[in-house]
């Protein structure tokens, strides 16, 4: 049985605190961002994908996902971790020497679930359409999801998987980008204007769907249904997911302040208030 809206509602909460702790705790790492797709994530990782038992790196008979945008590492791993790919406790190890949490996912850590290593910006779109050519070749119908930055889209490797994906046309990819308007040195606008994302990507002839509400969990249940039912059709297929930074946390939120910041003692305590659920598990 799939989870409902509450219940995928409360893990949002319990991964929005796992998120603010583990970078508290290092006093490092990037919970604006974090914040900001947790429900996203939740949602694709316990309704939308169809994954199998255990993780293996071939990933056949299943869908796979590839985030693009590493810094997020805080909510992708505790995604994972409360998705059973890896003992939750072990989130307690984000960012410390010798742990299989960096700052940014690797895969030569070995954590389960990291499809690649992602501290270089633009390069996700490239890989994630390496392996839905892959699927293609070995007959598998399962598809291929991943997450970009709108900060990220200034890299000019994203554009020639753009061009590259409908030109060979990859229709068995589900793109989404986060779409929050601000980057580590402000907002998207004052760092690089990019102008209509939606008309850039119809212009590379991509199908494009926007979830306007990219903080509530219905509207994402609906976003995601509706680009799979986009795929098969011969173009690839990209979600405009609009968030908002630091999202559930009052004073993280309509800033880019807390893009790359760790919270304080108090600040931290006041950001787990805002975020308490019954049944809460701390790791």
């Amino acid at each position: 049985m799939k989870p409902n809206t509450q219940q995928l509602s409360d893990l949002t909460i319990q991964v929005r605190r796992d998120i603010l702790r583990m970078v508290h705790a290092v006093n490092s790492g990037h919970p604006g961002g974090s914040l900001g797709c947790t429900e996203f994530l939740v949602t694709l990782y316990q309704n939308i994908m169809e994954r199998k038992e255990g993780f293996d790196m071939d990933g056949i008979g299943e869908d796979l996902f590839f985030l693009s945008n590493g810094h997020i590492s805080p909510v992708f791993y505790s995604v994972l971790a409360r998705s059973g790919y890896f003992p939750i406790s072990e989130l307690a190890t984000f960012r410390l020497l010798n742990s299989r949490l960096q700052g940014h996912p690797t895969t030569h850590e070995g954590l389960p679930g990291v499809r690649i290593a992602s501290g270089s910006l633009g390069q996700g779109l490239s890989v994630a359409l390496g392996a839905a050519q892959a699927k293609k070749l070995n007959g598998d119908n399962h598809l291929i999801y991943s997450l970009h930055g709108d900060g990220e889209l200034q890299e000019g490797q994203n554009w020639e998987a753009i061009m590259y994906a409908s030109a060979k046309k990859v229709d068995n990819i589900i793109s989404t980008i986060d779409l929050n308007g601000k980057q580590i040195d402000g907002t998207t606008d004052e760092v690089l204007p990019m102008g209509s994302i939606r008309a850039k990507f119809e212009a590379f002839d991509w199908d494009v769907l926007e979830i306007k509400e990219g903080n509530n969990i219905d509207a994402i249940l609906a976003g995601l249904n509706d680009a799979k039912s986009r795929t098969g059709k011969g173009k690839p297929v990209c979600i405009l997911l609009y968030t908002e930074m630091g999202n559930g946390v009052d004073f993280m939120m309509h800033t880019h302040a807390w893009h790359g910041k760790a919270p304080n003692d108090d600040q931290l305590a006041s950001a787990l208030a805002q975020n308490y659920s019954a049944d809460q598990i701390d790791y």
